[in-house]
């Protein structure tokens, strides 16, 4: 009885902490010095203490290759990322695309409406503009994806996804996949380049270029807009 209460106050404090960070993504919006100050500090103490507490550190497996310095690379065509499965990918299959490319968990606040919008976004333009979605499990935000790649596998096929999916890694800290240091580089988010939460969305146009970021409030329908400049 006692495990099942822990359980159930483990998930009711996830749920709280996902709404008071939707809370917190629009008062980032109120322009007062001030606020953005104390913000600022807030969400730099609370990104440190999510990576060193509940990151999984992602080790880069044999014959992985990136850039040297993944803020210099000149596309995402450079880097290469282990898909779901373990196996290597060179970005560069996504050539001449518009991607998404979208930091996922399978127990966030986020989850339900975010994947189910992938999927219809994935399902309207995949084959008609070529949109590809790259999805990156990530367990630094609140623990909300701790499984391994067969249990989130079972969890994406439930939710029908079909686009692409690759290996759990870490989006912030010293072992941040260098996919992510060069996004962040290309695209800084407010108050600081480092991801704030799970489903940060970033659209890569069809030369490879990081042309904008959406914070985790943005559902992907409401992406269309801006898509549709880049086809």
């Amino acid at each position: 009885m006692s495990r099942g209460i822990s359980r159930i106050k483990h998930k009711s404090c996830f749920g709280r902490l996902d709404a008071k960070f939707g809370r917190l993504l629009k008062l980032l919006s109120v322009r007062n010095t001030n606020l953005l100050n104390f913000a600022s500090v807030t969400l730099r103490t609370f990104g440190v203490v999510s990576i060193r507490s509940v990151a999984m550190a992602a080790s880069e497996p044999a014959g992985f290759t990136n850039p040297t310095n993944p803020k210099e690379a000149k596309s995402i065509y450079e880097f290469t990322a282990n898909d779901i499965n373990g196996q290597p990918v060179s970005l560069e299959k996504y050539k001449g695309h518009v991607c998404i490319i979208v930091n996922v968990a399978s127990q966030c606040g986020y989850t339900k409406n975010n994947y189910a919008e992938l999927v219809e976004l994935d399902e309207q333009f995949g084959e008609s503009k070529g949109l590809k979605i790259l999805g990156f499990p990530c367990n630094q935000f609140g623990g909300q994806e701790p499984g391994d790649a067969k249990e989130i596998c079972s969890f994406v096929e439930k939710k029908n996804v079909k686009f692409d999916m690759f290996e759990k890694i870490n989006v912030n800290g010293n072992n941040a996949h260098p996919l992510y240091v060069y996004l962040k580089h290309k695209q800084g988010g407010t108050l600081g380049d480092f991801i704030k939460w799970n489903f940060t969305k970033f659209i890569i146009d069809k030369n490879g270029q990081p042309v904008e970021r959406h914070g985790p409030s943005t559902n992907p329908k409401d992406l269309i807009k801006s898509l549709e400049k880049y086809w």
